[in-house]
């Protein structure tokens, strides 16, 4: 007589056997991976300006500087030049500013500058820098003489005379500076992007319009190092050579 098996032989207590659940039955769903955002087309922009947006930039700043010339000899408004200049540079400075804004300061680390180069460049500044500030100082000692001259030692008219030149020579300073600003923006988009029209090897930050292929095509291509000291540099100049910015004296009774 063969011997039964007891369901119970080796379960004392006589509780059911649950069979064992598999290895990753409690394993959490791995996360879906998220979707890529949309590619925006822009439809809106012509493709001729997607193609040569370079070019286009050129064209842009012949017409705006055809205008300044022409804005010597009609005798506009005298402030007409700052509307002429800013509308020249406008494309290219845009998109420079979206640039240099949209990429870290990391991108702009130079990586083959030598000692003697790092050094060169920082004695020429302290260089600047000292011819600015005896300039100043040479020019502070004549308006200075000058006023005197002038109004005499009436402490009323010697203060108003000196707001009056400071109001005079707001334009002109501001204008300096505006050049040192466009150069410097220049230096920087030339390391970043080069001087290419579509910079397809440059340092640009892969997600700067990165759904946006053609904008962003347009906008590398008007970031343009050359196109913005022409724009930018070069216009200001122009219109300061034709006599828009004039300093003038005059006394009040």
């Amino acid at each position: 007589m063969s011997e039964e098996q007891d369901p119970g032989a080796g379960n004392p207590a006589g509780a059911r056997q649950v069979p064992p659940a598999p290895a990753d039955a409690w394993q959490v769903p791995p996360a879906p991976a998220p979707h890529a955002p949309p590619v925006v087309d822009d439809p809106w922009l012509p493709g001729w300006l997607v193609r040569r947006p370079l070019t286009a930039g050129w064209i842009w700043t012949a017409f705006w500087s055809a205008l300044i010339i022409a804005d010597e000899f009609l005798d506009l408004a005298g402030w007409s030049w700052y509307v002429l200049v800013g509308m020249a540079a406008l494309p290219t400075l845009l998109a420079s500013l979206a640039l240099l804004h949209a990429t870290p300061r990391r991108f702009l680390k130079s990586r083959r500058e030598s000692v003697l180069a790092h050094f060169f460049v920082r004695f020429l500044a302290l260089t600047a820098a000292f011819l600015v500030w005896g300039l100043s100082v040479v020019m502070s000692a004549s308006i200075s003489t000058t006023i005197q001259s002038l109004v005499g030692a009436s402490e009323r008219e010697v203060t108003s005379l000196g707001f009056n030149l400071l109001l005079a020579s707001t334009p002109l300073v501001v204008s300096v500076l505006w050049l040192a600003f466009i150069i410097r923006c220049a230096w920087f988009l030339r390391r970043l992007r080069g001087w290419a029209q579509d910079p397809a090897g440059a340092r640009v930050p892969k997600k700067f319009l990165r759904t946006r292929p053609r904008l962003r095509r347009v906008v590398l291509g008007l970031a343009h190092p050359g196109l913005l000291l022409v724009a930018g540099l070069g216009t200001s100049v122009l219109a300061l050579l034709l006599g828009a910015v004039e300093l003038t004296l005059s006394v009040l009774e």
